[in-house]
């Protein structure tokens, strides 16, 4: 019923990607295009995060209910990383509910009322019964981008009021396919930080290899209430290459951030060139240092400064190849010291992608632990 390839690409552990705070790679293993699982296609993984309680991950499809349902599944990944070996193991399946009650419905048979999702970003908040999920939106039917809670099992709880600053408009707000695509949960479960994929229409243009583009919006949200809390400007990179072919994408923008204590952020930056492939960055930002863009209708040179961006690691040099990296966890503090990252891809249900998991062993600032599992999960 279930066929998975695994690869371990990392019979032991890679450098040290820096000298001070760091990432290697530990192992990789990939589930293959085509892989079945409760009547639908596994694949579309766009968010990830953990149950420090059983040691399960939950995952998030972006399919838009074309393969199957809107849905997230649970997974083990096995892990030996002094063999430098993981197995990924899908156990279960759930279809996220629309607030009727219904299960979303595909484009083709949508609602009245009730968007068509494209999700994004998953997250539990403490004690692992509820879990916050994106959606980029359904721009087409006049739906901007979501932010949700949902039940364990997938039922809906409610959805929270994001500012009018995120409804799309003519000229103005987030690009359709650009906008909700990470989240990030503050240890304490009652800040989320949203992060925008690409820049709002306002603030330019997004990055090409030949310019970094505009920076792109990250909003700190109560849980609560909705109420923003703080906006910064995140400065992407350039795409990593340019183009081999004279049409198709080249970019880059933010695919997934992740809390790394109260104050900092993981930002992981994922580049697409057509006819080279994929490629992906990893940083550490201080959200204390960027200046506060909520009054901004438009970011322009000289009114706003970014946070500094701290390097962690670039995937090119970690001797992996990555796939098209969208979601990012914490798994437990190692043994040997620092925190274990899983990274997984979305495959885009093309058959020539997979779904790639990535186990790294990170290296906080200062040695130590660090903020292992602050996604929210803990009880």
């Amino acid at each position: 019923m279930l066929a998975l390839a695994l690869a371990g690409c990392a019979p032991r552990p890679s450098p040290w990607s820096g000298p001070a705070s760091g990432l290697r790679i530990l192992a990789t293993a990939h589930i293959a295009p085509g892989t079945e699982w409760g009547g639908s296609p596994f694949g579309g993984i766009s968010g990830i995060d953990q149950d420090p309680r059983s040691g399960d991950y939950l995952l998030i499809s972006d399919d838009r209910a074309v393969h199957g349902p809107a849905r997230v599944y649970a997974l083990r990944l096995h892990l030996d990383p002094e063999r430098g070996q993981a197995r990924p193991e899908i156990t279960g399946m759930r279809s996220l509910q629309a607030p009727d009650g219904q299960p979303f419905a595909p484009a083709r048979r949508a609602r009245p009322g009730v968007d068509v999702p494209d999700a994004e970003a998953v997250r539990w908040l403490p004690g692992a019964q509820r879990f916050l999920w994106t959606s980029e939106g359904d721009f087409a039917r006049g739906f901007g981008p979501q932010l949700r809670v949902a039940h364990a099992d997938g039922r809906h709880l409610r959805r929270i009021p994001l500012p009018p600053s995120f409804v799309p408009s003519a000229g103005a707000g987030p690009r359709r396919n650009g906008s909700l695509e990470g989240l990030a949960l503050a240890p304490d479960g009652r800040t989320a930080w949203l992060a925008m994929e690409l820049p709002w229409l306002q603030d330019g243009p997004p990055a090409s290899a030949a310019a970094p583009g505009a920076p792109v919006r990250f909003t700190a949200i109560d849980v609560g209430s909705g109420e923003p809390l703080r906006q910064i400007a995140y400065q992407p990179d350039a795409a990593s290459q340019p183009r081999r072919l004279p049409l198709g994408p080249e970019l880059n923008g933010v695919s997934e951030i992740l809390a790394d204590g109260p104050h900092h952020l993981l930002v992981l930056e994922r580049a697409y060139s057509t006819g080279r492939g994929f490629s992906a960055r990893l940083y550490r930002i201080d959200t204390r240092k960027g200046s506060d863009t909520r009054g901004l209708a438009a970011l322009q040179p000289g009114n706003h400064h970014p946070p500094p961006k701290e390097l962690v690691a670039d995937f090119t040099g970690l001797g992996v190849p990555v796939d098209n990296l969208e979601g990012m966890a914490w798994g437990p503090a190692l043994p040997g010291g620092g925190c274990l990252l899983v990274l997984v891809s979305d495959d885009n249900f093309n058959p020539a992608q997979r779904t790639q998991f990535i186990a790294a062993q990170y290296r906080p600032p200062g040695g130590g632990h660090g903020s292992c599992g602050t996604t929210g999960g803990s009880p």
